[in-house]
């Protein structure tokens, strides 16, 4: 493609220069969980540190890594997410995975068209670190119509920034429902068994084909404890080129994480919220979350709560504690998860 080509499919794709990345907390700002968790491996398949960013296995594979939030990162970041091998696994099965999960609600994609004519391209840029050098793999999964493809990419020096893009046609076929729902998984492949990687990497949208997921990659992070891997600056937009990232007010970023998850911790020992008396024999309290979280939110407290608590939609939640009148109720700690 010319270099006037190029600009013009750069002018054309974009119709605003801010609200174009459509990955949140792609700088690994937002780290409400903790900044590291570890022993991460077999049934440890979640959400520990950096927000909106997913660690999973697959089979029960061995390893053990510790995911945290770091400080290293190329020039114009502060932070990247970081897996460090702590445990060894030299000999993955068939089903064993290792990856990390990146999902993009549906109802934020409408507008690439999908399942039309006019369905737009889209490019991941991201970068990426690692001592452990090779090919690795990154797999895009559209849930609604179980539509999916496989891109590779190669980090050539160790322990080294590297800047990587990955461009994607649009899918005139598989259709992104309007809700609140999962419309696009993305995953980093860091090692594999044969059950996803014996396939061939489909660059464009196919029906899904577990073999595929993964084919091409060739390195296995968790084969040393040596091996460590590193992600920041995570974007995808619409369009053939990557743009420059799209830097976001820490404020801004905790906002759509807060959507999907956040919790509130006491201060010096103090209390969170005090119930009051609904009736004679129970205490009520109406928690308002920061933002409309996606769906009604699993609720976790600790506390002086009673017997009893329920919620009731993504804007706020009433706790009811069936007790004396006269016995004072409390929250310490709530944790709000309505993650996809």
């Amino acid at each position: 493609m010319s270099k006037a080509a190029e600009l013009a499919a750069l002018i054309g794709s974009q119709s605003s220069l801010s609200n174009k990345n459509l990955i949140i907390n792609g700088a690994m700002q937002v780290a409400q969980r903790g900044t590291s968790a570890t022993s991460l491996g077999n049934g440890n398949s979640g959400y520990h540190t950096v927000d909106r960013f997913r660690f999973a296995e697959g089979g029960t594979p061995t390893y053990a890594f510790t995911m945290s939030q770091s400080t290293t990162a190329p020039t114009g970041f502060s932070n990247s997410l970081k897996l460090d091998c702590t445990t060894a696994d030299t000999s993955l099965a068939s089903t064993d995975a290792l990856l990390v999960e990146h999902f993009i609600e549906a109802q934020n994609l409408q507008h690439l068209k999908y399942g039309t004519t006019s369905a737009e391209s889209v490019t991941l840029s991201f970068w990426v670190r690692s001592n452990l050098t090779g090919t690795y793999a990154v797999w895009f999964y559209q849930e609604d119509d179980n539509r999916a493809a496989s891109k590779t990419y190669t980090i050539s020096a160790a322990d080294t920034w590297e800047h990587k893009t990955i461009t994607l046609s649009g899918d005139q076929t598989g259709v992104i429902d309007n809700n609140n729902g999962q419309g696009f998984r993305i995953a980093w492949y860091l090692a594999s068994g044969t059950s996803y990687t014996s396939g061939t990497a489909n660059t464009d949208w196919q029906t899904l084909d577990n073999t595929n997921r993964a084919a091409g990659l060739n390195v296995n992070l968790a084969s040393s404890t040596s091996n460590e891997w590193y992600l920041t600056g995570v974007q995808l937009e619409i369009g053939e080129q990557a743009t420059p990232f799209e830097h976001r007010f820490y404020s801004d970023e905790l906002r759509r994480c807060e959507r999907y998850y956040y919790q509130v911790n006491t201060v010096s020992g103090g209390n969170i919220a005090y119930f009051h008396n609904y009736n004679d024999s129970t205490k009520m309290v109406s928690v308002y979350h920061p933002v409309t979280m996606r769906t009604i939110p699993t609720a976790t407290v600790t506390g002086n709560v009673g017997t009893e608590y329920r919620s009731h939609d993504g804007h706020f939640q009433m706790f009811y504690g069936s007790t004396n009148s006269n016995t004072t109720l409390n929250l310490d700690t709530m944790f709000f998860d309505a993650e996809l």
